[in-house]
């Protein structure tokens, strides 16, 4: 959802770019930089002190915005400047997932324990970025094109995630509830993406199959 409304923020990109460009920095460096306050915002999820690792996980999500712009404005936007953009975007959202894991959440009585819980959200925001690396993989989009969509994308995703950080400050089961909400929402979004690579495969295995009764 987020993704569709990208063109709002090209201006405010831009000047990001503009004025981080004057630092000594390639954007991979950048890019490598960002996960440093996720690593330490784990930290402080581990231990509870919530408001702290709201700070660092809005620091890191800051960073990931620095490193494309300054690519931008600098023309030195890369195919692997991109893809190390995408694997250090799961990096963090892992590592705040990993810090979760000792905090003792309570329980909202939502049918399964939060560990449960935490472990479907990871699956499901995996399973939504598999689902569109596997589209690509099999030649189910097209040359150039990328399989997108989706009722969370990983933007929203972190957004709920932050939010139930921030709240976990005066309540910790407003966490509880971002997680359930995460879990539940992620796998949609992850199946919605397989039902839109099927409709996407139709057009192409039928010029296949078209194609092999001309061959006959």
């Amino acid at each position: 959802m987020l993704y569709a409304a990208r063109k709002r923020f090209e201006r405010l990109s831009v000047w990001i770019g503009m004025l981080f460009s004057g630092i000594p920095l390639s954007p991979n460096q950048w890019t490598i930089l960002s996960l440093l306050p996720a690593v330490a915002a784990a930290y402080f999820v581990a231990i509870d002190q919530f408001l702290n690792a709201a700070v660092l996980f809005i620091a890191a999500a800051f960073l990931d915005l620095v490193d494309g712009s300054v690519a931008r404005v600098t023309g030195r936007a890369s195919r692997f400047g991109a893809y190390l953009d995408t694997v250090a975007d799961r990096y963090v959202e892992a590592l705040v997932i990993f810090g979760l894991l000792f905090v003792k959440l309570p329980d909202p009585n939502f049918f399964l324990p939060m560990k449960a819980w935490l472990f479907i959200y990871f699956f499901g925001a995996m399973m939504t970025t598999y689902a569109k690396a596997a589209a690509k993989e099999k030649e189910i989009v097209k040359e150039g094109a990328e399989l997108k969509g989706g009722i969370l994308e990983r933007a929203e995703r972190l957004l709920i995630l932050f939010a139930g950080i921030l709240l976990a400050a005066i309540n910790p089961a407003f966490l509880s509830i971002a997680i359930v909400l995460l879990a539940i929402l992620a796998n949609i979004s992850a199946l919605q993406r397989i039902w839109i690579a099927r409709k996407m495969a139709k057009p192409a295995e039928a010029r296949t199959a078209k194609g092999n009764k001309k061959k006959k």
